[in-house]
């Protein structure tokens, strides 16, 4: 069974970068392993449904030049394969004088990283956008928008496929050993060789990234479960698409909004806690080997002194329904403990280095034998296909 190019993960990256590659390269024998039975099981199929316009990212970063390129790649896409989206736009607002500063910087990178369209606004003008935000002042980004990124992940999934690419389920990658012309991946029920190994593993990218090397690596990945609230339809009237407050510049997580979904009603949150194993979406799921991994890594325990008194915060709002409602009251104050019923979560994989560093930045680490993506949490969905085209390049220079 042996492949030019192994692509292991069948989240929304790894499809989107066999896609690119197969699109480029329709000879090359590409194949996708996902341990899952279906795709976009984790992180994609999890989150908020998004389309990120690029306003956060430092410029020239990888997620500002990625994710403003694969905006325009997703439009394009999701018009030409008909797959339901809106462009809604959102208000970013501050609710505090503290936070106009922060609103201002977030405005300059927006300009320096080309969004057109971008304006400060009011707080009466806020409301014109949100009748229900009380704010002292506010920003316009009209190019935000939303989408179901399961139905992307199985659009890829689908094209891939009519190009002849093969996608194999439940197979877990248990081993990968780098020979001289072929490497050799193996999983649970089979053994393949191949030419060339991407590891889209999101989750357990690094855990794939060690598999295949000697030494260790500098980096692990840390899971921080996002625990959402569904608002009650009869309260939906409080928001007529995506707010956001301004984000804490050192935490790299954007604080609880709210956003009308694709798929239909409200959503408000995430929070963001520890999760106690990489794919614990409850609050009980533990996984002892991996939480004391997670605790016992050098960088982790940096981040934890670092950020403890933010990391109680959100912990504290992960258990008490009334402190998450206090959170979002400072966006909406007419929204009440009752409004909300209890959603879903997603986990995120952030990568943290050795000397607790939380990456901001996408992750692309290469060898001659394999391309590792270690760090790809939001905005890399609104992002696929231009880090799919990224990695495509990288890996069709070998061929």
């Amino acid at each position: 069974m042996q492949q030019d190019i192994i692509v292991i993960g069948g989240g929304i990256v790894g499809l989107a970068t066999a896609l690119k590659i197969k699109e480029q390269r329709p000879d090359l024998k590409v194949l996708v392993l996902e341990k899952e039975t279906e795709v976009a099981k984790h992180q994609t199929g999890n989150n908020s449904g998004v389309i990120h316009s690029g306003l956060y990212y430092k410029p020239g970063s990888l997620k500002a030049t990625n994710c403003i390129r694969g905006y325009n790649m997703l439009i394009d896409f999701c018009e030409k394969e008909e797959i339901p989206f809106e462009i809604t736009g959102k208000v970013v607002v501050a609710t505090n004088e503290e936070q106009r500063p922060l609103l201002n910087n977030l405005y300059v990178r927006g300009q320096q990283n080309g969004l057109g369209g971008l304006r400060k606004i009011s707080a009466q003008e806020v409301k014109e956008y949100e009748p229900y935000v009380t704010s002292v002042e506010g920003m316009w980004v009209p190019q935000t928008g939303i989408v179901d990124y399961k139905v992307v992940s199985e659009k890829y999934a689908e094209k891939l496929r009519s190009y002849g690419a093969e996608l194999n389920f439940g197979e877990k990658v248990i081993g990968i050993t780098k020979g001289h012309s072929l490497s050799i991946v193996k999983t649970e029920r089979n053994t393949y060789e191949t030419k060339l190994v991407i590891n889209c593993g999101g989750l357990y990218s690094d855990k794939v990234a060690q598999m295949s090397q000697e030494n260790p690596i500098n980096v692990r990945i840390i899971p921080f479960r996002g625990e959402y609230y569904k608002i009650r339809p009869e309260k939906h009237y409080l928001v007529k698409n995506l707010i956001y407050p301004v984000p804490d510049p050192n935490f790299p997580f954007l604080g609880v909004h709210f956003t009308r979904m694709m798929r239909g009603g409200i959503e408000a949150g995430p929070n963001a806690v520890l999760a106690f194993r990489r794919e614990g979406y409850k609050k009980m799921d533990i996984n002892a080997k991996e939480l004391y991994e997670t605790l016992t890594w050098p960088g982790f325990q940096k981040v934890a002194m670092k950020y403890w008194e933010t990391g109680l915060g959100e912990m504290y709002r992960s258990f008490s329904k009334a402190a998450f409602t206090k959170a979002l009251q400072e966006l909406i104050p007419d929204i009440q403990e009752s409004d909300l019923i209890e959603g879903g979560a997603g986990v995120r994989a952030q990568a943290c280095d050795r000397e607790g560093g939380l990456l901001d930045d996408f992750s692309i680490i290469e060898d001659t034998k394999v391309i590792n993506i270690l760090n790809a949490p939001s905005p890399a969905a609104t992002s696929s296909l231009s880090i799919g085209q990224t990695v495509s390049e990288m890996a069709l220079k070998r061929f």
